[in-house]
């Protein structure tokens, strides 16, 4: 009898793009009234961006991320809110002062950041062609927040049990990093904005080394970990 011969899982064909953002603010909306800012864009910022490039409404496509930034700091901003009920209608861009209307707030901002997504097939050929082109300004979340694309390479991503974790965005379950923090963050909005889909991520704010790893794959290039997220 020929023993059973065990095979790795096949390699996942995808496209690496390397973004950079010279200023970029992620506002946690779990937190209302106030303005506590994300260390990393949630994958609904993300797909946006994506279907920035692509022109399409949006873009609820699997993908795998990691970002960090170089630093960060606080401004002052001027907010002007609309009521819903149309009591304090804009003029110009602006609202009346008082409660409910324009007022002053902290936003938290971050500098220099770092943004690798990959895109499996079979849409990141699509993405990738898109983002040679894109049909609108990249931008990651405001419109003030310009993102640049650096690089755009073609991968297979391995099946992997340890990889470099670092600064990827992995579920709960993906590694046992202790150091690691744990967000809520949007993974999709629906295109009329009234629902939201919520997921738990692990992302570390430093290097991590290579550690073990659960439901990751592999990036031949440099080895770091890659979780591909549904939206």
């Amino acid at each position: 009898m020929i023993p059973s011969q065990r095979t790795s899982p096949a390699p996942v064909p995808a496209w690496r793009a390397e973004f950079y953002a010279p200023v970029a603010s992620f506002r946690d909306p779990l937190f209302p009234g106030l303005t506590r800012g994300l260390p990393a864009p949630p994958p609904s910022t993300v797909r946006g961006l994506l279907a920035a490039a692509t022109g399409e409404p949006q873009e609820p496509v699997v993908l795998g991320m990691a970002a960090w930034s170089e630093g960060g700091g606080v401004d002052t901003e001027t907010y002007h809110p609309i009521s819903a009920d149309g009591t304090n209608p804009s003029s110009g861009g602006r609202v009346r002062a008082g409660k409910g209307g324009m007022t002053i707030r902290d936003r938290p901002f971050l500098v220099g950041v770092h943004l690798t997504v990959w895109l499996p097939e079979p849409d990141g050929e699509r993405i990738a062609r898109a983002l040679r082109r894109p049909r609108w300004p990249l931008r990651l979340g405001r419109s003030q927040d310009v993102v640049h694309l650096k690089e755009l390479d073609r991968v297979d991503l391995e099946s992997a049990t340890a990889a470099v974790v670092d600064h990827a965005l992995a579920p709960q379950d993906g590694h046992g990093v202790g150091t690691a923090f744990s967000y809520r963050m949007a993974s999709r909005v629906s295109l009329d904005r009234l629902t939201t889909s919520w997921s738990d991520y692990l992302w570390c704010d430093e290097p991590t080394g290579e550690r073990p790893v659960f439901g990751a794959l592999r990036d031949p290039d440099g080895g770091r970990a890659v979780w591909l997220l549904a939206p």
